[in-house]
């Protein structure tokens, strides 16, 4: 099967540059943007359209969609090509060396430097985590931020968080990956043995270990558990409440 290759190089797509600088951080590398069907000019809409199984790569970061559209503004005094909004439409797929983010449909906009996503099946991975959404997967390029919208969830080993937001800080250097989840609203950790509940949480996947805070409710089974703070261990399953054991109340139901 062919497949269409557009080099930087051999079009002088300065624009394209510039977009996918904003992506992979690195302004030396080329922009590689690739096709099984083709790469169309659109020059009333401002557009390049490149369709089949459509590639953008750069730095070791890579966009993968069905069909990915660059839309460009002319540059001052007419020189080059300033991209200001990259589409993928399609199976999209972006991967660096440590995070994978799946979605239907994505969109980039390089002035903020942010992708958002969406989709049935909205996830992110990497070597210690992995995040769900229903609404919107977002990656903040220069805050070093992902944020999943809409029923998110963090999968631990024996066990989950769920919230209405999930934001993730990605360390920098070498060895890029989560390092904490701040979690907002509606904040709810379930293990196979109970339910705990609170306001606000943060949970770091490398030790699987979430805390909760605020009007903090733990069940198990019948019994429950009020608090202020509580941890609840996604490795081992199990949860203690913490902070000021003064305003620690439990209702515990005896066996008949």
């Amino acid at each position: 099967m062919k497949v269409f290759v557009l080099a930087l190089l051999a079009i002088g797509f300065a624009g394209l540059a510039q977009a996918q600088n904003l992506v992979s951080g690195s302004k030396e590398a080329p922009v590689e943007i690739s096709a099984e069907d083709g790469i169309e000019w659109q020059r009333d809409a401002k557009a390049y359209v490149a369709r089949g199984n459509a590639r953008a790569v750069r730095s070791g970061v890579a966009v993968y969609a069905d069909t990915l559209t660059a839309f460009y503004r002319d540059g001052k005094d007419g020189e080059g090509q300033d991209i200001f909004r990259i589409d993928a439409d399609g199976s999209v797929r972006i991967e660096s060396k440590s995070e994978k983010a799946f979605g239907d449909k994505g969109v980039y906009h390089v002035d903020a430097a942010v992708l958002v996503l969406v989709g049935a099946n909205l996830r992110l991975e990497t070597q210690s985590a992995l995040i769900t959404a229903r609404d919107t997967l977002e990656y903040w390029d220069l805050r070093d931020l992902a944020v999943a919208r809409g029923d998110a969830i963090v999968v631990g080993t024996e066990g989950k968080l769920r919230a209405d937001i999930l934001t993730a800080h990605i360390s920098q250097g070498a060895k890029r990956d989560i390092e904490q989840i701040d979690a907002f609203g509606n904040v709810l950790v379930s293990t196979a043995t109970e339910i705990a509940r609170g306001d606000e949480g943060v949970y770091n996947p490398k030790t699987e270990i979430a805390t909760l805070c605020g009007n903090v409710k733990i069940t198990q089974g019948k019994n429950q558990l009020n608090g202020d703070c509580a941890e609840v261990n996604l490795k081992t399953g199990n949860s203690r409440l913490i902070g000021d054991r003064r305003r620690v109340k439990g209702l515990i139901t005896p066996n008949k």
